[in-house]
């Protein structure tokens, strides 16, 4: 459960000790007393919790700030900027990936940027937006970034975003703005930096949207060097995704990101290599062929907008190079296998699952991953917990049946509401391996 509390950081004791006292006894008593800056900036804002920090810095556009810092926070911990999608929040990001499990397994601090406009979007399209210290949102978020790097002493060569639509344009923005202060970026279903820029206010850019704005890689890359004019460092890695069958940002978006985000790293535009980690997945990787490359682009055949799924982080995690294990173990065929049948009326259906162990070791807590159809809506459910709602959805074992052994199976299930179309999930991953339809 998320709390919300404001916090300032503790600072370092100071005593005033009396004038007459010696300089020797006075260093000692200072020594002392002195609190550890580091300890008292670990203890900022509660650990395994969710908390509001308020009064973090200059936030031109009001935005929330959320920070989930783990037990386990490493000195000079790596930080991830989570960005939510449109009409989503901080805490809907935080409850609705698994970056604050990953953050609790490898010690570093995750930012949840909250937007508090109406639209509950992210401000990717004005020209305060697009420009480095212009104003707008990318501000707030570096301020944020600052307020986590003095108060816990952060690696500031370990600084990522990533973000799921709205999110994902913004994680564009940030590497564009910023390219001084992140390392590298995940983006799940956007558009390049600059392709939803307006001058008339609007939030919303149609022709970006339906993937009619082309440009040439130079053209992409030159909009993101003008963000920040005569910046000549080192540029952030950039890791993409997109469906096949995205309705909101459509498709031609993705092979304009590439254009981009190659031209600004200096790579061909031909993959140094090709594989498909997962069935109905391309990956593509430029300017080398490890974990690490400059560009790592993957493609999801017939996958719609709401794509992101459990799993997806940890691969995210592997790019960004924070998992300390070495490249995320690749999923693999056939260690378990997902049946659906559906009972559909005439604006709702109930759907019953089975999840089948067909590896030889025993499954102890998991959680599945899957895509509802456009315009469902889970409204209740048994055998597990269900998050979010709609779109890629989550769901997450109960304490009685948590243990699946092998050649065992679980049943759960779940209630929904739909506008038309009463399809099962076509796809489903558990604990990061995609499984087989039964």
């Amino acid at each position: 459960m998320s709390t919300r509390t404001r916090t300032t950081p503790r600072r370092p004791l100071r005593t005033v000790l009396p004038a007459l006292v010696t300089a020797l006894v006075s260093l000692l008593a200072a020594v002392t007393l002195a609190a550890p800056p580091a300890a008292a900036a670990r203890a900022a804002v509660p650990t395994a919790t969710l908390t509001e920090v308020t009064d973090f810095g200059t936030n031109p556009s009001n935005l929330q700030m959320y920070l989930y810092v783990p037990d386990s926070v490493t000195a000079h911990p790596a930080v991830v900027v989570a960005v939510h999608y449109c009409t989503g929040s901080g805490p809907a990001m935080y409850n609705g990936t698994e970056w604050a499990q990953l953050a609790d397994t490898y010690g570093f601090v995750v930012i949840y940027p909250s937007v508090t406009r109406a639209s509950k979007c992210f401000d990717v399209s004005s020209p305060q937006a697009l420009e480095r210290g212009g104003g707008s949102d990318p501000v707030g978020i570096k301020s944020m970034i600052d307020w986590v790097t003095r108060t816990y002493s952060a690696d500031t060569t370990k600084v990522y975003a990533t973000g799921i639509s709205s999110g994902a344009m913004m994680t564009n923005v940030l590497l564009g703005d910023y390219p001084d202060v992140f390392a590298a970026g995940a983006a799940f279903s956007g558009v390049p930096f600059g392709c939803f820029a307006t001058t008339d206010g609007s939030e919303w850019n149609s022709a970006c949207a339906n993937g009619t704005v082309t440009h040439t890689p130079q053209e992409w890359g030159d909009l993101v060097r003008g963000a920040y004019p005569g910046y000549t460092g080192p540029r952030p890695r950039m890791q993409l995704w997109h469906g096949t069958e995205d309705a909101t940002l459509r498709y031609p978006n993705f092979g304009e990101e590439i254009k981009q985000w190659t031209d600004v790293q200096g790579v061909g535009q031909t993959p140094a290599a090709t594989d498909s980690p997962v069935s109905g997945w391309t990956r593509t990787r430029y300017g080398s062929t490890g974990d690490r490359a400059a560009v790592e682009a993957i493609s999801l055949q017939g996958v719609g907008h709401n794509l992101y799924t459990y799993g997806m982080a940890s691969r995210a995690l592997t790019f960004f190079g924070l998992d300390s294990s070495g490249p995320a173990p690749q999923p693999q065929p056939g260690a378990c296998k997902v049946s659906v049948t559906t009972n559909a009326w005439n604006t709702g259906l109930t759907a019953s699952v089975a999840i089948t162990n067909t590896g030889t070791t025993t499954v102890n807590g998991w959680q599945l991953g899957f895509t509802l159809p456009a315009g469902q809506v889970i409204t209740n459910g048994w055998g597990a917990t269900y998050a979010p709602a709609s779109g890629a959805v989550t769901a997450t074992n109960a304490t009685y049946n948590a243990t699946i052994a092998p050649n065992t199976s679980v049943s759960i299930g779940y209630q929904a509401n739909h506008t038309g179309n009463s399809a099962a999930p076509a796809a489903f991953v558990l604990n990061g391996t995609a499984c087989t339809a039964g």
